[in-house]
């Protein structure tokens, strides 16, 4: 069991459940557990990672069974952990979601196992490639999230406006959970989770952000300061941590 209703859970959260195999599972037999108890179903999604859905006839919590195997999450752990390898954007959040799952059945101990193997200090390693693989394409790059939303002002296109920029806060939120050493939460309330959790935070952070989204619709000069004073502010955090020269 993961996500909101091992956190924060409110009455719109629904019920992730990680089911881990070493063999693939039948068709039928998912048919055959999505649609007991549910009055909507939807079986084998391979939209994203293979899963099941359905809403709870009782409770009308929508579930959510996300199918992996045992080898890829393994693989995934590794990855960040003994590779130190970074992402562009969300590095950490397989970790993040090992470390706050709650195991419901674990046959032989293997998931005991790999959550025991997941607790661990954030790597230095880790911290650094993030930094190095998602602080260039901000701004520094030819290929920055800051001149593509440049070119989409100039182009007065909306779409790719927020397309951009929503790039350019996964980055950002990517860079800010490794300065403070912390996996990666995933997409859900992140400013709120970074005002909790982060001990080391950009100087009016979240005003900024709220600026930059309000700002996006504008596609003027505004919307790309509102951008820059988010970088800005993230950069002289980076250099007071001694990451950035």
């Amino acid at each position: 069991l993961a996500g909101s209703q091992t956190t924060s859970a409110d009455t719109r959260s629904d019920i992730d459940l990680y089911v881990y195999i070493t063999s693939e599972i039948q068709r039928d037999e998912r048919i055959k557990v999505a649609t007991q108890n549910a009055f909507h179903a939807e079986v084998i999604n391979e939209y994203w990672e293979s899963g099941d859905e359905w809403i709870d006839d009782v409770s009308g919590i929508q579930v959510d069974v996300i199918v992996r195997h045992v080898g890829w999450i393994e693989e995934q752990l590794d990855r960040v952990l003994k590779y130190h390898q970074a992402s562009v954007g969300y590095s950490t959040c397989f970790w993040y979601n090992v470390l706050h799952s709650t195991a419901l059945f674990d046959r032989n101990g293997w998931y005991a196992v790999l959550q025991a193997s997941a607790d661990q200090p954030y790597p230095p390693q880790l911290q650094a490639t993030i930094i190095a693989k998602n602080h260039p394409i901000l701004r520094d790059a030819l290929s920055s999230y800051v001149h593509q939303l440049e070119s989409a002002v100039g182009r007065g296109d909306l779409v790719s406006i927020n397309h951009r920029a929503a790039a350019l806060l996964a980055s950002y939120f990517d860079i800010l959970f490794a300065v403070n050493r912390l996996p990666h939460p995933g997409e859900k309330r992140l400013v709120e989770f970074a005002l909790k959790h982060c001990e080391k935070l950009p100087t009016n952070m979240a005003d900024q952000i709220n600026a930059l989204i309000a700002a996006l619709p504008q596609a003027n000069t505004n919307t790309l300061e509102c951008a820059n004073n988010l970088i800005d502010e993230l950069d002289e955090l980076l250099r007071t941590q001694g990451v950035l020269g």
